[in-house]
């Protein structure tokens, strides 16, 4: 008796399936937009990813009073084929602040990004980076600002 049972079940799932795959047509739940979009960005990978070249990652200030405002500049080259953006830039700490290009850079284009580091509060060595959010193959790029800073004279 469970044996019949367990047999009708079987079939009756087995009976729904073909019927239940016909339903509908997955093609026509893909929407066009989403096709055309996929179809850019795919042409855009196959351009070539943009590629980020620094005329430095690390920039040490040496040794500075504290209390001083370090400022520097570095120099970022879209060696890629495809435009370069830099969607965001953070660093370490509210003492770090870095300015970036909002616009896209165009292939063998040069823009500069600019840091200023805070160095109030902040006596002995110091190390503090800017990650840089890309759409460069890597996704963000790293940099770096070092240097000492001489604690101020307690009287």
């Amino acid at each position: 008796m469970k044996r019949t049972i367990i047999i009708a079940i079987l079939a009756g799932g087995f009976l729904t399936l073909p019927v239940s795959c016909k339903e509908g047509n997955a093609a026509s739940k893909v929407k066009k937009e989403n096709l055309i979009q996929a179809e850019k960005r795919d042409s855009q990978i196959n351009i070539g990813s943009p590629i980020a070249k620094f005329d430095k990652e690390v920039f040490d200030f040496g040794k500075v009073p504290e209390g001083e405002i370090v400022k520097t500049t570095f120099t970022i080259t879209n060696d890629g084929k495809s435009d370069l953006i830099i969607s965001d830039a953070t660093s370490t700490c509210g003492c770090t602040v870095p300015e970036w290009p909002k616009e896209a850079i165009a292939p063998g284009e040069t823009k500069e990004i600019k840091v200023s580091f805070n160095t109030n509060g902040k006596p002995n060595k110091q190390s503090k980076a800017v990650t840089l959010t890309t759409n460069t193959e890597k996704g963000r790029e790293i940099l770096k600002i070092t240097g000492m800073v001489t604690p101020k004279t307690i009287q």
